[in-house]
């Protein structure tokens, strides 16, 4: 009979080798975004709080976007303590197509910043509907870089899809060392889980995928879930948004935009702790969600390269095959995010997944510790 050790070795690496597996399917079935014309009203909401450093270049992209036939653009400045609102309007350089939106109040009790913030900039943008309908809604994160065609390309897909949302999944960017240990995880982490060729056709809302650096919706659809209010408290309101959808009979759709679109989270080690410490806690449900998934995690991901390197015969093998595994889904996953073969710096990366895990389990304990003592921020405000 075999010892526990070797059954819990065999098992973590079952679940990567499926993982990889996944990975390999998706690689081949994901949607990537083309772009085509667009004549039907698009609006794009940017919500920017502090974001002095970064909103200007977004300005720049969105300035230079092609294939549109109207566009419109409104930057709610969220009540920046920087000078997010005089960076933006100098950014506009007179374009009549783009507007700002100044809220100088806090979220409303049930409400959190960014989505009381796209709440309002989307009751602005409802005020602007003209004859030809409601078009497409965007929703797009300050730190985004777009290439010219960006825009065109994720309204085509919504389309082309007939879905009332398109999550257009990023190249995430980075740049020091822990960024890109945990960075890559957010592809990653769906990436070698749902098989994306299903997800993608279900309204299941336990399958939706989305991130909210872009989010394109078919504003009929948005209004019609009543907009943010469907995740009006949530830190993850991505995915609530998706899933809200989909508890409405509505599709959600992820596509790889590849190199037309990127997004540089987080500037150093710091940023990107209070970044994740932020959300991690509500991401699994509860203390115990986050207990189980973090244990399933390390089963996975760090049993089988600690057999690797000290087990023997099979159980040995098996943790090798695990390893192998699972830097084959990270090596997949990146490859398809960025849009290119994997560099050595992909290899490296994908080399050292189980770093990345233990990251991440440590980022989900602190997050969890830092709310229990009530020591959450978020761009100079206390997070509930």
């Amino acid at each position: 009979m075999a010892s526990p050790i070797a059954v819990a070795v065999r098992a973590g690496a079952v679940v990567s080798i499926y993982g990889a597996v996944v990975a390999a399917v998706n690689a081949r079935t994901l949607p990537r975004l083309r772009a085509e014309p667009v004549t039907e009203p698009v609006t794009v909401v940017v919500p920017a709080r502090n974001e002095a450093d970064r909103i200007a270049g977004l300005v720049a992209d969105l300035r230079a976007q092609t294939l549109l036939g109207t566009l419109r653009v409104i930057v709610l400045d969220d009540d920046s303590t920087d000078e997010t609102a005089e960076v933006s309007t100098r950014a506009f350089g007179g374009d009549s197509r783009f507007a700002l939106v100044r809220n100088t109040q806090a979220p409303e009790p049930g409400w959190v910043g960014k989505t009381a913030a796209c709440r309002r900039a989307a009751e602005h943008a409802a005020r602007l509907v003209d004859r030809r309908g409601p078009g497409v809604l965007v929703f797009l994160d300050a730190d985004v870089r777009l290439t010219s065609d960006a825009l065109a390309a994720g309204v085509t897909e919504l389309r082309r899809t007939r879905a009332d949302l398109v999550s257009a999944w990023p190249r995430q960017d980075s740049g020091t060392g822990v960024e890109r240990l945990i960075q890559p995880l957010l592809c990653w982490s769906w990436f070698a889980t749902l098989p994306m060729m299903l997800a993608n056709r279900t309204t299941r809302p336990s399958m939706a995928v989305a991130c909210g650096q872009i989010l394109v919706f078919d504003a009929a659809a948005y209004y019609r879930i009543g907009g943010h209010a469907a995740a009006a408290d949530s830190f993850t309101e991505d995915l609530d948004m998706a899933r809200a959808l989909r508890r409405r009979g509505g599709r959600s759709v992820v596509a790889a935009a590849q190199d037309r679109i990127t997004c540089r989270m987080y500037h150093g080690p710091g940023p990107l702790r209070a970044g994740y410490a932020r959300w991690l806690w509500s991401a699994f449900g509860s203390p115990a969600g986050s207990a189980a998934v973090t244990a399933g995690a390390a089963l996975t991901y760090l049993v089988p390269p600690v057999a690797m390197l000290i087990g023997r015969g099979r159980t040995r093998g098996w943790g090798a095959a695990g390893y192998i595994a699972a830097t084959a889904s990270r090596l997949i996953a990146r490859a398809v995010e960025s849009g290119r073969r994997p560099s050595p710096r992909d290899v490296l990366d994908a080399a050292a997944h189980p770093a990345s895990i233990v990251g991440l389990i440590g980022l989900t304990a602190a997050s969890h510790r830092d709310r229990r003592l009530g020591r959450l921020r978020w761009k100079d405000r206390v997070l509930g």
